[in-house]
């Protein structure tokens, strides 16, 4: 095996081990420094993190996979974030926020009107 191939059998076992292809909603969530302070993005962060841990260690709620991310390109109002598979845009993404992303679209499939700031669905 050479070096191209081992480096593609990590990663494939990192997948793997991440659950690749098991996730039903996927949320990248910008932490500035643009649409809002670092420190207001580490916080939104943190509580995503735990938020996304929480759902899925639940039995029966979808399998959820959350990515940090420098720039989304819309800078005001931050945090700012995007759902797939719907690709729905948030704008005001502060813990607060998160935890009702998290409930009713994340989990429950129903987005959260008023912090819905674009639609881009893939498909």
């Amino acid at each position: 095996m050479n070096e191209h191939e081992a480096r593609l059998a990590a990663a494939r076992e990192a997948a793997q081990q991440r659950e690749i292809g098991s996730y039903e909603r996927h949320i990248f969530l910008c932490t500035g420094p643009d649409c809002c302070t670092p420190e207001e993005g580490q916080r939104a962060w943190e509580r995503l993190k735990s938020l996304a841990a929480k759902v899925n260690r639940t039995p029966g709620a979808p399998k959820l996979y959350r990515t940090k991310v420098g720039c989304l390109r819309i800078c005001a109002a931050g945090p700012t974030g995007v759902v797939y598979p719907e690709g729905t845009w948030y704008a005001c993404l502060t813990p607060e926020n998160l935890e009702r992303v998290a409930a009713e679209h994340l989990v429950g499939g129903r987005e959260v009107e008023e912090l819905v700031i674009g639609r881009n669905p893939l498909g």
